[in-house]
């Protein structure tokens, strides 16, 4: 779980106006943190099964809003992928 301080920082960094929270590059931005975050934790829990089926999911999430940028808009796809360094 990301902490407040954290996602309004990520949120900020990835919004395309003022008030947006929800785009899908905000949830790309968020997803990839807290992917990045767990599996920190896996590797020190390695049989920690329900925390490695949450980031199953949130891998998979990732990967539909990744399709929908792909198709809508590859240039903001390309900068988050470089950021969070995931498979565009």
């Amino acid at each position: 779980m990301l902490k407040k301080g954290a996602k309004t920082r990520i949120i900020k960094a990835s919004q395309a106006h003022k008030k947006d929270t929800g785009s899908a590059g905000v949830q790309i931005s968020l997803l990839s943190s807290k992917i990045n975050k767990l599996s920190l934790h896996l590797k020190v829990n390695q049989k920690d099964n329900h925390s490695r089926r949450g980031l199953l999911k949130m891998v998979a999430q990732r990967k539909k809003l990744v399709n929908y940028l792909k198709k809508n808009d590859e240039k903001l796809l390309n900068k988050l992928a470089k950021k969070y360094n995931f498979k565009a």
